[in-house]
């Protein structure tokens, strides 16, 4: 999986990666069990501060993304505990869904655009989303 660091944006360079890490599990580029590079390699193939790597590292570990071993590095390893997961998207759904709210967005466009990118990670063509 190729992974980029938009370097004009306002998003910290460790929430873009963790974003992109995040994506590239629901889209099954990465897989469970697949290791990720070291925070040195990391950093180094991207052009980012190994402790900001580091940081994403450690906070995709806290979420149940990856397991970081002394041996293998971080490994791909998702915790599916359901019940918080959802409670994550809800805070995280609420301030979006807040902003859409603010600009005239309705509740039908809001379903439309979840029902199609629901399906978009169903079906891997979620490229002209990310």
């Amino acid at each position: 999986m190729q992974l980029y660091i938009d370097f004009n944006s306002d998003e910290a360079f460790y929430v873009q990666l963790i974003n992109q890490i995040i994506l590239g599990i629901a889209t099954d580029q990465i897989r469970d069990g697949d290791s990720l590079p070291s925070v040195r390699q990391m950093a180094e193939e991207i052009g980012i501060n190994m402790h900001t790597v580091n940081k994403a590292y450690s906070i995709l570990r806290q979420e149940g993304f990856i397991k970081l071993d002394r041996r293998k590095g971080a490994v791909i390893s998702v915790d599916a505990n359901r019940l918080r997961v959802l409670d994550h998207m809800k805070r995280e759904l609420a301030v979006v869904l807040a902003r859409g709210i603010c600009n005239g967005v309705s509740r039908d466009d809001a379903h439309s655009l979840v029902d199609e990118l629901y399906d978009a990670f169903l079906n891997g063509t979620t490229e002209e989303f990310i």
